[in-house]
């Protein structure tokens, strides 16, 4: 007997409901038109973000930390890719583009900042290596204890790092999920969790994107034209810059697991972080480039979730 129409129209809404791209698009969307409700949202931001590394830690085996030797060169890369090469675009886009002093500390704030700890849950949503992008992560975060001071010192003329926000952000969103994600796989609570992996991820970060583009939503509506050369630079550092990361990284023959996470360490930074420390320490205009540039950055990974199924080959 076939399924009623009604049925069929209901089981095609479940799934899209499911489906992590429309999700995401969803909540830019609303984000825009009905931005007003993020103020209630904004708490629950950074639970869902430890709720969405617990689960993607869960694949993660407690052995990589057994060897500090193997550690190091993951960190190391992490480094180079986010500090290193993203680091350098931005800036030095910055100084070539940039006219507007606020803009400009915007982006020296953008540059001293580590990546987006999203890099750890993106990465395994886009099947990358997430055991490699989790010790690169963490060792950027160590090293940014040091170099987030360092060059906003040199540029900016004085100490803005909040070492004690470093350390909780740290605490909070990869250190406090790994352990619990060690619990649970004791546990045995984690078989039950993966049939619900996916749908609780997706869902999760449709909340966190929602929150940060409806906080926003004025920036984009109100000066549009303004934004340009802000928005060629988050754009560069996004889409063409892991272009040309991806191009070398098939030159070089890196396996497609190993690139993607190259690709999300080389073109993500803690725009969150950045911004907090702009309104903390300058304006609301100088918080610009890490909003904008928070939004380009989910664009991109739209864009990547998208080029995945198309080229099933590719990773």
């Amino acid at each position: 007997m076939m399924d009623s129409p009604f049925k069929l129209i209901g089981n095609k809404i479940y799934r899209l409901f499911r489906n992590r791209d429309f999700l995401l698009i969803l909540a830019i969307v609303l984000g825009l038109l009905f931005g007003q409700a993020a103020r209630l949202t904004e708490p629950i931001v950074i639970p869902a973000l430890a709720l969405v590394m617990t689960l993607a830690t869960m694949g993660v085996s407690g052995n990589i930390f057994l060897s500090p030797r193997s550690l190091l060169g993951p960190a190391l890369a992490g480094l180079a890719m986010n500090y290193g090469v993203l680091g350098s675009v931005i800036f030095g886009l910055n100084g070539l583009l940039i006219r507007e002093e606020a803009l400009w500390a915007g982006f020296v704030i953008m540059t001293a900042v580590p990546p987006a700890v999203a890099v750890i849950p993106f990465t395994v949503l886009l099947n990358g290596d997430s055991t490699f992008s989790l010790i690169a992560t963490i060792g950027c975060y160590l090293g940014a204890l040091i170099i987030t001071p360092l060059i906003t010192l040199g540029l900016l003329g004085s100490d803005l790092v909040d070492h004690v926000k470093l350390l909780t952000i740290l605490a909070e969103l990869i250190f406090a999920p790994l352990v619990l994600s060690r619990i649970l796989l004791r546990s045995k609570i984690s078989r039950r969790l993966d049939p619900l992996k996916g749908t609780i991820t997706n869902w999760s970060f449709f909340l966190v994107t929602y929150s940060i583009v409806g906080l926003n939503r004025a920036v984009f509506l109100d000066r549009p034209l303004s934004l340009f050369p802000v928005a060629i630079i988050a754009v560069a550092s996004t889409f063409f810059l892991g272009f040309v990361i991806e191009g070398l990284s098939r030159l070089f023959r890196i396996d497609s697991k190993k690139m993607t996470s190259l690709v999300l360490l080389g073109t993500q930074k803690n725009t969150g972080l950045a911004a907090g420390l702009a309104l903390a320490l300058f304006s609301e205009k100088t918080a610009v480039p890490a909003t904008i540039s928070t939004i380009f950055s989910l664009v991109y990974f739209i864009w990547l979730s998208f080029k995945q199924r198309w080229e099933p080959n590719l990773n």
